[in-house]
């Protein structure tokens, strides 16, 4: 079963009456739940132990973690920060669907994948995506197509402010894009 939580939309008064909803209160956080697999949307900072401690579990034998965060520069031309824009409901299916399919696809214990929206500064992680599986293998394998298969397919797009007179430039979510 997948639950719903979505929180501070600009739709909340008409999701108050929807079952299959369930509303939180005082966060800016949409997040989709599968059997073990948890996918999420915020723009608040990105919590790794809670990502982590998502996916443990007595039957996994590895947990693979992959950080990505804001760097520095692209292509020689100094970044300030990200900012990432979404179309959240179809992110956030796009993201259940691909967790799903790892998790089948490597035999993995637990998924979640967590974007941040919003600006990201320098440093700081625009995404996080946690594994576990009973051996380290299918972890990694696992994790990485993951990643690819998130920043191929799911509805996030970035814009990557430069330094001085360089301006902004937005992107597909996408490496060297």
């Amino acid at each position: 079963m997948v639950k719903w939580l979505k929180v501070d939309g600009p739709d909340e008064e008409s999701a108050k009456n929807r079952p299959d909803l369930t509303m939180l209160d005082h966060t800016e956080s949409d997040e989709l739940r599968g059997e073990n697999i948890v996918v999420s949307l915020t723009r608040s900072p990105l919590n790794i132990q809670s990502v982590v401690t998502s996916v443990k579990s007595p039957k996994a034998g590895a947990v693979v973690l992959f950080a990505g965060t804001t760097r520095d520069n692209f292509e020689g031309k100094p970044v300030t920060q990200l900012e990432y824009s979404s179309y959240p409901r179809l992110a956030l299916k796009t993201m259940l669907s691909i967790a799903h399919s790892v998790k089948e696809k490597h035999s993995l214990t637990a998924v979640s994948i967590s974007h941040r929206l919003g600006v990201v500064p320098i440093e700081e992680e625009s995404i996080l995506i946690a594994v576990s599986a009973p051996h380290r293998q299918a972890a990694w394998k696992g994790g990485e197509e993951a990643l690819e298969l998130c920043k191929e397919k799911v509805e996030v797009w970035k814009l990557e402010e430069f330094a001085g007179e360089e301006g902004s430039v937005w992107r597909a979510n996408k490496d060297d894009a």
